[in-house]
């Protein structure tokens, strides 16, 4: 089985704490024996644009091979005043034209896939962030199970905080471990569905 994770993080440097997290769920994937890649979206050149492929130069259509051979597609994104990220929107742009196939009353190419939603942050925003993305998976056919979220809201990820690497990792393994493995298993069991 294969996970691919978009991460949407705005830091093209420094310690990202969406990046932690999903390197922290990245860790509990592989121990199910499930072949996982992260993607960094701010280090690709991601043209903008409502089409699968924009052109010379445009990252986008490689990502978009990797997403069709995935059984599990995980969006990760910051909380940024109560939305998703911009590179998120981007993500969502970009597989917009698989939805105007569906309206064309063509088969989603993303049929069968099974999505999760990862959320860093330290304020609220992550239940308008997962009715956002969860709504878009659902109209371009991927399935979005029970429990397929893990959202991290806390102080010690605002901007600007100080938190290490270290501590965001104990912080993640010693308080969502279980929302991790709950979150595993029902991606696992809805993609094996």
């Amino acid at each position: 089985m294969k996970a691919l994770i978009l991460t949407c993080t705005l830091k093209k440097q420094g310690l990202s704490n969406t990046q932690t997290l999903s390197e922290f769920f990245m860790e509990k994937l592989t121990g199910h024996d499930v072949e996982c890649e992260m993607i960094r979206l701010v280090d690709r050149n991601i043209l903008p644009g409502t089409y699968s492929d924009m052109g010379e130069g445009d990252d986008w259509p490689a990502i978009l091979e990797k997403i069709k051979a995935s059984e599990i597609v995980i969006f990760s994104t910051p909380v940024w005043w109560g939305g998703h990220s911009s590179e998120m929107q981007k993500v969502i742009e970009r597989l917009d034209e698989i939805h105007d196939e569906i309206l064309a009353g063509k088969n989603s190419q993303l049929d069968g896939k099974v999505g999760g939603i990862i959320i860093t942050g330290d304020s609220d925003g992550a239940q308008h962030i997962t009715g956002n993305i969860s709504n878009f998976l659902n109209a371009i056919g991927v399935v979005f199970p029970p429990y397929s979220t893990l959202s991290v809201l806390w102080e010690g990820q605002e901007k600007g905080a100080t938190t290490s690497r270290e501590e965001l990792m104990r912080k993640y393994r010693d308080e969502y471990t279980d929302a991790a493995e709950k979150m595993i298993d029902q991606l696992m069991k809805y993609s094996r569905a």
